[in-house]
């Protein structure tokens, strides 16, 4: 046999996970992964670090911070490598071989395939034509369905689930399935936060991470929020140390006040940057529609998305293709980036 052939025959069949950086491109003008566009600092000079031993498990100062920004206990949270390691982590600790996990397109494609590389199938109910939960598709699909993935602000359309929609998938999955709504970019709207429903709902686990909003996407570190019962649940699949230690050390500075403070200046920017972005891709004649959007990126339906895509790339303005998702034909996520790198989006464009 060859090697191909000696692996798991899903993973034979398994088309993996598009990241940006695995689409690669060249350019100056990097709007296509829902990074913060510049790096925050923090210091480390100041640390007596030695690395001859291994990391805590769950790095204290890190869930203790994060506890205290989220509004939780430290018992809730549990700290991972990024979300996606929650999302398998979810899968990994609660579905069987013949257990299947639900999730709404077009949303993250993680989901999907963190699914198939367990060996767990999958079953899809498609968003409304507004972006919202098919409540009464997702319940007739429910059975065998162990684990419901939800994302709001979604990702890529921008636009929030509606809260009492998520209320009802919590009580129609009540002793039935896990539902994990992945709020990675919760910061550029906190009043929408599911986590004040974390006590009324033993099943819900939310997903959280640095990357977004923090501006910390390569310090890989994400977090779950859940009832104790839920986590202590996870930390027995949860690699046994999963966050280096100079990983912990910034995160748990980006947790202190003032790092919370500068999280919270820079998702005032990224705001005020996507209305300037709407408003001046408005002026366009190639936009056909721009949808709302709360999150650090804007979903775009152009005309003719395909060759304009094609066009920036050439250009070096990287941005992330949609058209084959499910019902975003024409459509191009826009990364909210610097001023200038918004302004040079909205020049190549209107040379187009």
């Amino acid at each position: 046999m060859t090697i191909a052939q000696l692996s798991r025959k899903n993973i034979q069949a398994l088309t993996p996970y598009q990241s940006a950086r695995r689409l690669g491109g060249k350019g100056d003008v990097w709007l296509n992964a829902n990074e913060y566009p510049t790096s925050p600092t923090f210091d480390l000079t100041d640390r007596d670090r030695t690395f001859n031993r291994y990391p805590e498990p769950q790095p204290q100062a890190v869930v203790e911070g994060y506890a205290r920004y989220a509004g939780v206990r430290p018992e809730n949270v549990l700290v991972s490598r990024g979300g996606d390691e929650s999302i398998e982590l979810i899968i990994r600790a609660f579905c069987e071989a013949d257990d299947t996990v639900l999730y709404c397109p077009p949303t993250y494609g993680m989901y999907a395939v963190s699914a198939e590389t367990c060996g767990i199938a999958c079953k899809t109910v498609p968003l409304t034509v507004d972006f919202q939960l098919n409540l009464v598709e997702i319940e007739r699909q429910l059975d065998g369905v162990k684990v419901v993935f939800v994302c709001s602000p979604n990702n890529p359309t921008g636009n929030l689930l509606k809260r009492s929609d998520l209320l009802e998938l919590l009580q129609m999955t009540a002793g039935r399935a896990i539902v994990v709504v992945d709020e990675a970019y919760i910061e550029f709207c906190p009043e929408a936060t599911m986590a004040t429903a974390l006590a009324d709902y033993p099943h819900l686990a939310i997903i959280r991470t640095l990357s977004k909003a923090f501006g910390l996407a390569g310090l890989r570190c994400g977090f779950t929020l859940a009832n104790a019962e839920l986590i202590q649940i996870l930390q027995k699949v949860i690699a046994p140390y999963p966050l280096p230690i100079p990983v912990a050390d910034i995160a748990a500075q980006a947790l202190q006040p003032n790092g919370i403070a500068q999280m919270q200046r820079q998702a005032a920017e990224i705001l005020a940057n996507r209305t300037d972005l709407q408003k001046n891709l408005a002026n366009s004649p190639l936009v056909e529609y721009i949808f709302p959007s709360e999150a650090n990126y804007i979903l775009v339906k152009f005309k003719e998305g395909q060759p304009l895509f094609n066009a920036l790339w050439d250009q070096g303005i990287i941005l992330r293709n949609q058209h084959n998702a499910l019902g975003l034909q024409n459509c191009i996520r826009i990364t909210i980036g610097t001023a200038a790198e918004n302004a040079k989006v909205i020049q190549a464009i209107l040379n187009i």
